[in-house]
């Protein structure tokens, strides 16, 4: 199926709650080890698809005397949005802002940030180049984008499980359906040099994720059975025929064993890429 010819894609894995649940597990230690260490405490810091606003907070509390701003697309529940307020006011970070803006065509003026930031938001679009360009466009000259995506094909798991191969099976051609790259951690550098950026001004690495304490098993397995049972996942598989119930069914199954193994590991590999403007 050829998907729409609107550049941004509507996000594929929706805003249901397990979704967004999911979203705030991350911070800026599981998720921004590769440029954490080159931040200042005045810098001013663009966080591009911020969701629930967790590692927004987290950048904000490293720049105590500067500020960050996360944006999420129009297209984006504005629930979301006031969440990630609502859980700034509680802890009282004062130095953030959230508002509505999309990455392909960014409402601020040339260098307007010190640093602009995308975790796993590339992957979701459908010209992350041209995001990439906009990123840099609005980064001040000697400033920083960083972006870190996943790479679907990278992950692993143990023990076996037909239930979680078969997930991990479906998610390729679903982000296809939708014009969006699901393996984007292997082409960060080359979107980067698409768009402009120099080689020698990118440093490209990897980390990964990994669920293997018995307190993230259960996380991570009960999070995917949820999202598969009630998140916007289930509905566009099925109404795209990428899958079909009794495929739903038999991938539930499937986390929920695997879920309940005392030996029970999953990791995925990420890239990075830090590009110097």
């Amino acid at each position: 199926m050829l998907p729409p010819p609107a550049m941004s894609a509507q996000y594929g894995h929706g805003h249901h709650e397990s979704v967004l649940r999911s979203h705030s597990r991350r911070t800026a230690q599981n998720s921004c080890a590769y440029f954490s260490s080159s931040l200042k405490s005045n810098m001013h810091i663009l966080d591009v698809g911020c969701g629930p606003g967790t590692i927004t907070l987290d950048l904000a509390k490293l720049v105590p005397d500067g500020h960050v701003t996360g944006i999420e697309p129009p297209s984006a529940d504005p629930s979301v949005l006031q969440t990630a307020r609502n859980d700034a006011a509680k802890q009282g970070i004062s130095n953030i802002t959230y508002s509505v803006a999309d990455v392909l065509a960014l409402d601020f003026p040339d260098a307007s940030f010190d640093v602009v930031h995308a975790h796993q938001v590339l992957q979701h679009l459908r010209d992350p180049v041209q995001a990439l360009r906009e990123m840099v466009r609005v980064t001040k000259p000697g400033g920083l984008v960083a972006a870190r995506d996943l790479d679907n094909k990278t992950m692993i798991w143990f023990p076996e499980s037909e239930g979680i191969e078969r997930w991990h099976a479906s998610y390729e051609p679903l982000a296809r359906s939708n014009g969006t790259e699901p393996n984007a951690g292997r082409h960060l550098l080359s979107w980067a040099l698409q768009a402009g950026v120099k080689r020698e001004q990118i440093v490209a690495s990897a980390s990964s994720w990994c669920f293997s304490t018995p307190e993230d098993v259960v996380w991570w397995s009960s999070s995917w059975v949820e999202r598969i049972l009630s998140s916007r996942f289930a509905e566009v598989t099925l109404e795209r025929g990428v899958l079909k119930q009794q495929d739903l069914d038999f991938m539930v199954q499937g986390w929920r064993e695997w879920g309940a193994q005392p030996d029970a590991w999953f990791a995925v590999l990420h890239g990075e890429i830090l590009c110097k403007v």
